[in-house]
């Protein structure tokens, strides 16, 4: 369901793909070609929150944010199953894994990659294109060729698998 807040509505490019049982409510925007999957919460209803192309939600996460506090995921990203974002940053390319948490003020770099099931406290940064693991999160190892392209691969499929899955909404 997409539902206004107050006098804001979700602002989402028609070309993304919502999954069934997934809500998107108030200050929210959601750029080209991603994707939101089942079971899904998105609530802009404290402060904004701007998601970018390409992006791809996986199942059963919760995106929320803190007064004042945006939540921002550039381009590229991937937020792995059951994954809950407070008012953090998420850099262009980096992927998030299934059951983290990432908490206000955190920051993501750029292609770097928190590992499943790891807590990344308020304030803490992970610097661009390197693994970062743990509860809380810390960082283990500079990324290799193998996990960029693994990374990228991701993207790649959940756009198309968004594309394929919205073929089969109705307008």
């Amino acid at each position: 369901m997409i539902y206004p807040f107050k006098e804001k509505s979700p602002q989402i490019d028609p070309s993304v793909f919502i999954a069934d049982y997934t809500t998107i409510s108030g200050d929210v925007m959601i750029g080209a070609d991603s994707s939101v999957w089942f079971n899904t919460v998105i609530r802009g209803d404290v402060s904004p929150t701007i998601i970018g192309e390409k992006v791809n939600i996986q199942d059963l996460c919760m995106l929320h944010q803190s007064p004042g506090k945006i939540l921002l995921l550039e381009d590229n990203v991937t937020i792995g199953h059951q994954v809950t974002l407070h008012s953090c940053t998420i850099r262009k390319g980096a992927l998030v894994g299934m059951g983290s948490i990432i908490l206000d003020g955190a920051e993501v770099g750029e292609g770097a990659f928190v590992g499943a099931g790891s807590l990344v406290p308020p304030g803490k940064v992970i610097p661009p294109g390197m693994l970062a693991l743990g509860r809380p999160a810390k960082v283990i190892r500079e990324l290799r060729e193998d996990d960029k392209e693994d990374m990228e691969r991701i993207v790649r499929e959940y756009a198309e698998k968004g594309a394929y899955y919205k073929s089969f909404q109705k307008e």
